[in-house]
């Protein structure tokens, strides 16, 4: 392989901002594998945000590339899985798996799709010193005539459409929207961007805890859960991000609600790990190999949390501690206070994109 930016390259970042700021482009926040597409003719590399190749676990996006992106390029963008209910970030994750086998059947049956959002190169020519609106007139003008699974974001300078696309965009699973200086240079791995992501609040019943990695008398995170219609408490996530001092505390608070699995509504300790599936909500989405072990707790505790989004009937993210509820009691702590996005089609946002090819 032979371009003007060669892998491995760390993706351009964005920071976090409340409000979408005025003067610049604004795009869709995909939810899906941020990668950078290298390709010198038959030669294709898929990098990632910690600049590991993934090529191997996305096999149909190679043949994808070679039939559809320009012969010499460097693109960054999203791998998504679309499907007719909006993005499916649980399949996804599926697919980093170590069996050829496995990643092969799962090509066919959930096909993966890249968003292009920027352009690093283009046959001999570095784009990466070159402003954000020349990029993307030099992108746009590159896959004029691209077809599925490849595709072109949206993108606007309109501030009051992206407005209307933070509010809408979300009920077909994106999680904000991007805003890139006009005449920002392609910066790997800085900050320069800006994002902007919905957040809200919920109040979740405290039902058990993991300790953390420094030892046994400290919280390593909380575990929350929402009732259901039917009176089930389902496990929805966590909230770890405590100070140390605070872990300790926490540690001894909770101590007088540690009780046992008999009669707790989570009684995974039932079956040693290994020996079942886990239950929908149990398993890390991060680390199969992951010690799920819990210490339950009474559900009496009630916490407010801060939130994204949800996928599913979990939170898509890891929550943030707001503040401690006194005043609720944890059967109120329902689904029913949650907001439910206005569904919205992927192929509004991007012409064909769901839609199985």
């Amino acid at each position: 392989m032979k371009l003007p930016v060669m892998p491995p390259v760390a993706p351009m970042l964005a920071k976090s901002v409340s409000a979408i700021p005025p003067g610049a482009s604004y795009e869709p926040k995909w939810d899906g594998f941020r990668s950078i597409f290298f390709r010198d003719a038959d030669e294709v590399e898929f990098g990632s945000r910690n600049e590991k190749p993934m090529t191997r676990y996305f096999p149909e996006l190679v043949q994808a590339v070679k039939a559809e992106l320009p012969d010499q390029c460097v693109i960054d963008g999203e791998i998504v899985i679309a499907t007719d209910a909006g993005l499916d970030f649980d399949a996804l994750q599926q697919r980093i798996h170590p069996a050829v086998s496995r990643v092969t059947m799962l090509s066919e049956k959930t096909p993966a799709s890249f968003i292009a959002f920027d352009l690093l190169a283009l046959g001999d020519e570095d784009y990466t010193g070159r402003p954000f609106t020349e990029r993307r007139a030099a992108l746009r003008a590159a896959l004029a005539d691209v077809a599925a699974p490849i595709h072109l974001t949206p993108a606007t300078k309109d501030q009051d459409l992206a407005q209307r696309w933070f509010s809408e965009f979300e009920g077909a699973g994106l999680d904000g929207i991007v805003a890139k200086p006009l005449q920002g240079t392609y910066q790997p791995d800085k900050r320069v961007m800006f994002k902007i992501k919905h957040e809200r609040t919920a109040d979740c019943v405290v039902a058990g805890y993991r300790v953390h990695k420094s030892g046994p008398d400290a919280i390593g995170s909380l575990m929350l859960g929402l009732y259901t219609d039917a009176g089930v408490l389902n496990s929805i996530g966590v909230i770890g991000a405590f100070p140390m001092a605070r872990r300790r505390e926490l540690f001894a608070e909770l101590q007088p609600l540690v009780t046992g699995f008999d009669e707790h509504p989570w009684n995974w300790a039932a079956h040693e790990a290994g020996e079942r599936t886990p239950r929908k909500g149990e398993g890390s989405r991060w680390n199969a190999g992951k010690d799920l072990s819990f210490v339950p707790l009474r559900p009496e505790l009630v916490v407010e949390v801060r939130y994204e989004h949800m996928e599913g009937e979990r939170f898509r993210h890891t929550a943030q501690f707001n503040r401690w509820r006194p005043d609720r009691t944890p059967e109120s702590c329902t689904y029913e206070q949650l907001e439910v996005p206005i569904a919205f089609s992927l192929g509004d946002i991007v012409p064909g994109l769901g839609i199985l090819q």
